[in-house]
C-alpha cells in the first residue's frame, strides 16, 4: 500500500517505501537502508509511545526476536525502543501472510500443507530452544515466503523462565481462535506447549479454511477453546490424530515439537509429483536424498528468470518448487545430507559422490571454539579491548593448517586448524597497552608472515590512527610495524607485497616486503580520488572515484607488481571492480536507477590499452557478487545463489537455499563446490557446475546479532571447512560428513 500523508518518510536512517500493514499497536512499512537492503520497519503508534508499560512490552518483543535465530523466523536488523516513536527493523520477507493466502486461494493442498507443517515445527523448535514462548502463533503472523514460512510478531512473547509477565493484570492478549486454553484461564501457566496448541489450530485452518473452534463471536470461540472438542472435518485422515494431540486441553498431553516432524512426514508423505527433494526415514533419523522425476533436468536449479516476487494471484504466490522440499526438511534433522554410501538410495538420486571430497589430514577432528578462548602463549585471555565499530565481525584467514583471526576489539591470534586450540594471541602491532579503542584486520598470510592492519583511537574523539605491521606466523612475535597517514586507499596484500598509503599526505602508494617491511616501489594516485582494491584475482587493480559529486567517470588503475608502473583507464562511475579475468579487469555496471542495488552489464577492461567491452547480463543480478573461476556468483539476502558466465553474461543456474542473509560465496574448484554461510553458523554446499543443493546445516552459533555483509565466512583448509560466525565463533566441518558433532577447541 502507498504511504499516507501522515506516515513518516524515514525511520532510524531507513527510507520508507510503502506501507505493509497496520494493527492496533503500530504500523509496518517496507524500508530501505543506505546499502540498498530492504527491511520491514515496525513503528509504534504515537498514542502508545508515552505508555511505559507498552514500551516495556516492545523492548520485550525486540529481546525475544533477537534470541531466536532459526531458519523460519525474521531476524531483527536494527531497533530503537527509546525513540520518540519506538521502532524495530527486521528482515523483509516478500510474500503474503497465511491468512491472506487462505483468504484468496482457499485451503492448502497437501504438498503445501506438508511444507508449512514442517517449517513451523522447525520455527517452534528454534523459538523454544532460545527460551521464548511466542504466544500469538496465528495465520496473520506466518508469512509465506518463496523459500519457506516465516514466523513474525513476537509482541506478546515472553521468556520461558520469566513468570512475571506483563499480561497478569486481567487483560486477555492474543487471538482467541488460536489461543490455548491456559492462555484464556491462567496466563501464568503458559509455556511452550501453548505454542503447540496454536500450531494445531493453525494447521486445521490451513487444511480446511476454518479454525477448529470457530464461532460467531470471540467470546463463544474462547469458550469452545476451553471446553469443547475441536472440529476437524476436512482435515486429512492421517493428520487428524496428530492435530487432536496438539489440541489437547491438558498441556502435558501435547507432543513436543521435536517429535512432530517425523509424524508429519509419515502423515503427509511425498506425492511423487515434486521436482526435487524426498525425505526418507533412515536409521532412526531423517536424512535428505534428492530425486528427479522422469523427464526433469539433471539439476533442480532453474536456468530461467524467476517470476516477479509480488505477482498477484495463486500462481505468483506458490512456493518455488525447486529446493523447497529441501528448505522445509530442515525441521527433520540437524543436517541435510544423504551421506555417501547409502545403499538404499533410490535410482536417480543426485547427491555428492564420495570422490568429490578430499581425505582429511591425520589428526583432524571437528571442533568448535571462539575468538575469546584461552591462548597457549602471548595474551592468554581475551582482554577487554574496546572496538572501533569499523569491522562487522572478526575475520579470519586459513594458511597451512592454521587459522589467523582479528577484528574490532579482537586481538590477532592463531588457531590450530586440526584441533581448534588457540596457539597464540598477540597484543597488537605494536602493543595496545593503555587506554583507547582498537580494530584489527588480517590482510593475509605469506612467507610465514601474518600481515595486520591496525586502527587506534587514543580517546573517544578524533580519527583513528592507522598502521600496518607483520607478525611471525609461528610465534606471534612482531616482525615490523609502520605508522600510516590516512590515505585514499586501504592497505592491501598482493603476493609478497603489502601496498599501503605513503607520502606526507598519503596521496601515493608504497609497496613493502610482507616479511621485512622494506620499501620496494612507490606509485602516485589520481589527485582528489578515493580508491578500492579488487575483491579477488591476481594483479594490482584498483578503481578510484572522485571525491566531488557530479563527475561521470571513475579511474581504473592497474599497477605492475615489479616496479609500480601504472596504467589507467576510464570506467563509468557506477561500475564495481571484482577482479581479473583472462588478463583483463572485470567490473560490473549498476543499473541506471539509483534507487536499485542491481547490476546490468559485465565490463572487461584491457589494463594496458584502456579499451573496454561490455556484455549485457541476460538477467539483472541483485545481491553480493564475487568473481571466481570465470563465474560471477551472486547470493541474495533470501538465500538464492545464482551463477553467471563472466564471458557471455548468461545465467548458468540459480538455486534457492533456506539460508537467510548469506554473507558471501566461497568457491572450491577442486571439489567443484560453492559454499554459503550465515551469521548464525548455517552452511550450504552446492555443486558448482549444476547448482544442485548438496546439503545444508542447522545453526551452530550461540547467538547471531551481527548481520552485516561480512558477518560470516567459509575458509578452505586441506579438504576441511572452517566457518567463522558473526559473534566470533569458529567451527570446522568435514564436507563429506557435515553431521559430525564438533568438540570444544
Amino acid at each position: 500500500m502507498p504511504l499516507r500523508k501522515d506516515d513518516p518518510k524515514s525511520v532510524g536512517g531507513y527510507r520508507l517505501l510503502d506501507r505493509l500493514g497496520a494493527g492496533g499497536m503500530g504500523a509496518v512499512y517496507r524500508g530501505r537502508a543506505r546499502s540498498g537492503r530492504e527491511v520491514a520497519v515496525k513503528v509504534v503508534h504515537a498514542q502508545y509511545a508515552e505508555d511505559p508499560v507498552f514500551r516495556t512490552r516492545f523492548r520485550q518483543e525486540i529481546a525475544a526476536v533477537r534470541k531466536v535465530s532459526g531458519v523460519f523466523t525474521a531476524p531483527v536488523v536494527d531497533a530503537d525502543p527509546d525513540a520518540e516513536r519506538p521502532w524495530m527493523a527486521t528482515q523483509y520477507v516478500p510474500g503474503p501472510s497465511l491468512a491472506a493466502r487462505i483468504r484468496d486461494d482457499g485451503p492448502l493442498p497437501r504438498t503445501e500443507l506438508r511444507r508449512l507443517a514442517l517449517g513451523l515445527v522447525e520455527a517452534l523448535r528454534e523459538i523454544h530452544r532460545a527460551g521464548v514462548v511466542h504466544r500469538d502463533l496465528k495465520p496473520a503472523n506466518v508469512l509465506m515466503a518463496d523459500d519457506g514460512p516465516r514466523v513474525i510478531d513476537f509482541g506478546i512473547s515472553r521468556a520461558v523462565e520469566n513468570h512475571n509477565t506483563l499480561t497478569e493484570t486481567g487483560q486477555m492478549i492474543g487471538t482467541p481462535p488460536f489461543m490455548s486454553p491456559e492462555q484464556l484461564t491462567d496466563a501464568r501457566s503458559v509455556g511452550p506447549a501453548s505454542d503447540v496448541f496454536s500450531l494445531g489450530a493453525l494447521l486445521v485452518f490451513a487444511a480446511t479454511g476454518r479454525g477448529p473452534f470457530d464461532a460467531d463471536s470471540p467470546y463463544l470461540t474462547a469458550y469452545r477453546v476451553v471446553h469443547d472438542a475441536p472440529v476437524l472435518d476436512g482435515v486429512p485422515d492421517p493428520l487428524r490424530p496428530i492435530l487432536e494431540r496438539c489440541l489437547a486441553k491438558d498441556p502435558r498431553e501435547r507432543p513436543e515439537p521435536g517429535t512432530l516432524a517425523a509424524e508429519f512426514v509419515a502423515a503427509l508423505p511425498e506425492t511423487g509429483d515434486e521436482d526435487a527433494g524426498t525425505v526418507r526415514l533412515r536409521a532412526g533419523e531423517l536424512a535428505l536424498v534428492r530425486t528427479r522425476p522422469e523427464g526433469m533436468p539433471d539439476s533442480d536449479a532453474s536456468p530461467v528468470a524467476e517470476p516477479p516476487a509480488r505477482r498477484r494471484g495463486r500462481a505468483g504466490r506458490l512456493w518455488a518448487v525447486a529446493g523447497t522440499a529441501v528448505v522445509l526438511a530442515l525441521g527433520l534433522t540437524a543436517y541435510l545430507l544423504a551421506g555417501p554410501g547409502d545403499d538404499d538410495r533410490p535410482k536417480g538420486t543426485d547427491v555428492a559422490a564420495p570422490s568429490r571430497w578430499t581425505a582429511l589430514p591425520a589428526g583432524w577432528r571437528p571442533w568448535q571454539t571462539t575468538v575469546d578462548a584461552t591462548a597457549a602463549s602471548g595474551v592468554k585471555r581475551a582482554s577487554d579491548v574496546v572496538g572501533l565499530n569499523m569491522y562487522s565481525a572478526p575475520r579470519c584467514a586459513a594458511h597451512e593448517r592454521a587459522v589467523f583471526c582479528a577484528g574490532d576489539g579482537t586481538l590477532p591470534m592463531r588457531i590450530d586448524a586440526l584441533t581448534g586450540r588457540v596457539v597464540w594471541r598477540a597484543d597488537g602491532v605494536p602493543s595496545i597497552a593503555g587506554k583507547g579503542s582498537f580494530g584489527f584486520r588480517i590482510l593475509g598470510v605469506v612467507d610465514g608472515t601474518v600481515v595486520v592492519e591496525q586502527q587506534y583511537r587514543p580517546g573517544r574523539e578524533g580519527d583513528p590512527r592507522p598502521s600496518v605491521g607483520a607478525l611471525d606466523a609461528r610465534t606471534g612475535k612482531r616482525l615490523w610495524h609502520r605508522e600510516l597517514n590516512s590515505g585514499p586507499a586501504r592497505p592491501h596484500l598482493a603476493g609478497d607485497l603489502v601496498v599501503v598509503p605513503g607520502g606526507g599526505d598519503g596521496r601515493s602508494l608504497v609497496a613493502r616486503s610482507a616479511r621485512t617491511g622494506a620499501a620496494r616501489w612507490t606509485a602516485a594516485l589520481p589527485e582528489g580520488q578515493y580508491c578500492d582494491w579488487a575483491q579477488t584475482g591476481g594483479g594490482l587493480p584498483l578503481v578510484c572515484a572522485p571525491a566531488l559529486v557530479g563527475t561521470r567517470n571513475r579511474t581504473l588503475l592497474s599497477l605492475d607488481g615489479a616496479d609500480g608502473t601504472a596504467h589507467t583507464a576510464k570506467v563509468p562511475l557506477r561500475s564495481d571492480l571484482l577482479g581479473m579475468s583472462d588478463g583483463r579487469a572485470l567490473l560490473v555496471d549498476r543499473v541506471e536507477d539509483l534507487e536499485r542495488d542491481a547490476y546490468a552489464r559485465i565490463r572487461l577492461v584491457d589494463t594496458g590499452t584502456g579499451r573496454s567491452t561490455t556484455t549485457r547480463l541476460a538477467h539483472e543480478l541483485e545481491g553480493d557478487v564475487i568473481l571466481a573461476d570465470g563465474v560471477l556468483w551472486c547470493a541474495s539476502s533470501s538465500g538464492r545463489l545464482t551463477a553467471v558466465s563472466a564471458r557471455t553474461g548468461e545465467r548458468l543456474w540459480t538455486t534457492r537455499t533456506s539460508l537467510e542473509q548469506p554473507s558471501g560465496v566461497t568457491h572450491d574448484p577442486r571439489a567443484r563446490t560453492v559454499y554459503l554461510s550465515t551469521a548464525s553458523g548455517r552452511v550450504a554446499a552446492l555443486d558448482a557446475r549444476r547448482g544442485t543443493l548438496l546439503w545444508e546445516t542447522m545453526p551452530r552459533a550461540e547467538r547471531a546479532e551481527n548481520l552485516g555483509q561480512e558477518s560470516s565466512q567459509v575458509l578452505l583448509d586441506a579438504g576441511a571447512l572452517i566457518v567463522s560466525t558473526a559473534e566470533g565463533g569458529l567451527f570446522t566441518l568435514d564436507p563429506a560428513h557435515p553431521d559430525r558433532k564438533p568438540v570444544s577447541g
